[in-house]
């Protein structure tokens, strides 16, 4: 179905503003995918609170001028699907990463995150960076270490001492009967 110039408009407005919001953005292509396939990957993506969406390859170069996915431009051809999300700098690659590994067709163009274009071979890299409550988590247990080994520290020559009178009780008790 031929789109009219105030759908195109609309469709260029649309990516334009999502992808000033996004933070990392995947490129994807979709040729030669079932109707049940690309349901399954548009559940997964609005679970993973990912916007996904088929466009024009021209429409999607004029979204993208002033934003960081300006540089996905030349990689634009051929049949295109744009993963973008405004959260996690890594949740489009783990997507498209991971329906990628049951669909042979699907194939990966390229991967944005903060305005750096990366090559389709770089997708398990960033796929296997944290998620951002991973990353809150991993940092929380890195900060917390050296207080609890200072408290360890602290609390040792007490216990040791606890530790020497009660071995001596242990021992006059001992002796004692």
């Amino acid at each position: 179905m031929p789109l009219n110039l105030e759908d195109k408009k609309a469709i260029v407005e649309k990516i334009g503003e999502v992808a000033k919001r996004s933070v990392s953005a995947a490129c994807g292509e979709n040729l030669g995918l079932t109707v049940g396939q690309m349901t399954a990957l548009r559940k997964q993506a609005r679970a993973n609170n990912i916007y996904l969406q088929i466009v024009r390859n021209t429409l999607a170069v004029r979204a993208f001028e002033g934003t960081g996915f300006s540089c996905m431009s030349d990689v634009m051809t051929g049949p295109t699907m744009l993963a973008f999300s405004e959260e996690e700098p890594s949740a489009p690659a783990r997507l498209f990463r991971d329906f990628a590994k049951g669909n042979e067709k699907f194939k990966v163009k390229a991967l944005v995150v903060d305005s750096q274009l990366y090559p389709a071979n770089d997708l398990e890299k960033i796929a296997s960076l944290p998620s951002r409550d991973e990353a809150i988590a991993l940092l929380m247990s890195v900060m917390q270490a050296p207080v609890t080994k200072l408290a360890r520290t602290l609390a040792e020559p007490y216990s040791m001492v606890v530790r020497v009178f009660a071995a001596l009780q242990d021992k006059k008790q001992a002796a004692g009967e």
